[in-house]
């Protein structure tokens, strides 16, 4: 009966042993995660672009026939501005047109179009019956598209005069998807907006260096063309800056970014916008942490392989690894009390981001976590969404952006 238990006190020990030593290894890997999502990789990035100067190729003089489409849904406030824009750009006339989708407007948005239609032959309007989203109405439309590059741009985003040429200019060989450049006119207005352009900032700088290397992970849904040849349908739960640079790169071609073809738009001025903004973008994050187990083949992909796991996987890992690095240091601070403090250590952190929102506190570093707080708390209403089964395709604009 002894050796009974002694031999059960034994297996207990051992089994205690073992859950430490697994709690210390999640522990050590959600930390490093969330530092290379964070730090890690966009200082490789940095660094590389440093030691290897690289450029993209650029085409002088090559105009082929352009569709410009404008998704809609309920914009009267600012369509007339986005046509007027989109008028006075510089690429010949003759040679681009403007397609109006309208997702099945309840305003005055198709009026509007509809008098524009009127008076310029080189626009149309494309009316969906049923709303679905911005990628299914795209989806929808660009089976009226016969030009050879078409042009995706959002109704509040405002071009500068040769976006489109720059644009054009990036489809060298094997080039089937071009990104521009999103700059945000309202900054300083408010700390929210100031947060989203910081952030900006830094992830199009490392967006830059990723499409000199070879290609972009995302592009953005402002401004981005893609060959027409090479359009294919996407499930309108997805967004296109996500989808289609994962999917051309799989098949080998390349998605770039040209920065010189910018956008100008407003970021979201109040937090709820934003937050809401965010929640949406979190829908993909569970489809896209590892979309395709083809992306590990660094044989095959180089450097979109690297690219992939550090811009895209550990982040859309952040909210887990936040939630098993509060756990494990939970477990871990029976066996040594030094692991308390990463787990005070998030709760200060969240307590400073409450404290920002409260009491609209403008302190650089504060709002640099409330902004990264709410991004992550963002992510994981965007995972349980998804596992409830309730997100949806379309969403409702934020009015702090127009």
């Amino acid at each position: 009966m002894l050796v009974t238990q002694h031999a059960c006190y034994g297996n207990n020990k051992n089994g205690v042993i073992t859950l430490i030593y697994l709690m210390k290894i999640i522990f050590w890997l959600s930390i490093f995660l969330i530092f290379w999502a964070n730090i890690g990789y966009p200082a490789s990035m940095i660094f590389l672009d440093k030691i290897i100067k690289k450029t993209n190729e650029k085409l002088t003089d090559y105009e082929p026939t352009v569709t410009v489409m404008v998704v809609a849904h309920n914009e009267e406030g600012v369509i007339a501005d986005k046509l007027m824009n989109l008028l006075q750009l510089d690429y010949p006339k003759d040679k681009f047109n403007i397609l109006v989708t309208s997702d099945n407007s309840t305003d005055r948005t198709n009026e509007i179009v509809n008098e524009f239609v009127l008076k310029y032959q080189q626009i149309y309007l494309y009316q969906v019956e049923k709303r679905q989203g911005k990628t299914n109405a795209q989806n929808e439309a660009s089976k009226l598209v016969k030009s050879e590059i078409l042009v995706m741009t959002d109704a509040n985003a405002m071009l500068k005069h040769d976006a489109i040429n720059e644009l054009v200019s990036s489809f060298t060989n094997n080039v089937a998807y071009v990104t521009g450049k999103l700059d945000y006119i309202n900054q300083n207005e408010s700390l929210t907006s100031k947060s989203e352009s910081t952030y900006w900032d830094l992830d199009t700088r490392i967006r830059d260096i990723e499409s000199r290397f070879q290609t972009i992970t995302a592009g953005n849904g402002a401004i981005y063309a893609v060959r027409t040849e090479d359009y294919v349908d996407f499930d309108p739960i997805m967004s296109h800056d996500s989808a289609m640079p994962l999917y051309f790169n799989l098949l080998g071609k390349r998605a770039v970014a040209n920065h010189k073809a910018i956008a100008y738009e407003k970021a979201g001025e109040n937090d709820g916008d934003e937050f809401k903004r965010k929640i949406r973008m979190a829908r993909i994050t569970l489809h896209f942490i590892l979309p395709s187990i083809k992306i590990l083949n660094v044989f095959k992909y180089k450097w979109f392989t690297y690219f992939y796991l550090g811009h895209r996987t550990v982040r859309y890992l952040l909210w887990f690894n936040h939630i098993i690095l509060f756990i494990a240091s939970v477990v871990l601070m029976s066996e040594n009390s030094h692991y308390w403090l990463p787990c005070v250590g998030q709760l200060i952190i969240y307590l400073i981001a409450s404290m920002k929102y409260l009491f609209s506190i403008d302190i650089k570093i504060i709002n640099f976590i409330a902004y990264y707080c709410m991004t992550v708390t963002a992510q994981l209403i965007g995972v349980l969404k998804t596992i409830l089964g309730r997100n949806k395709p379309f969403w409702e604009k934020a009015e702090s952006t127009r």
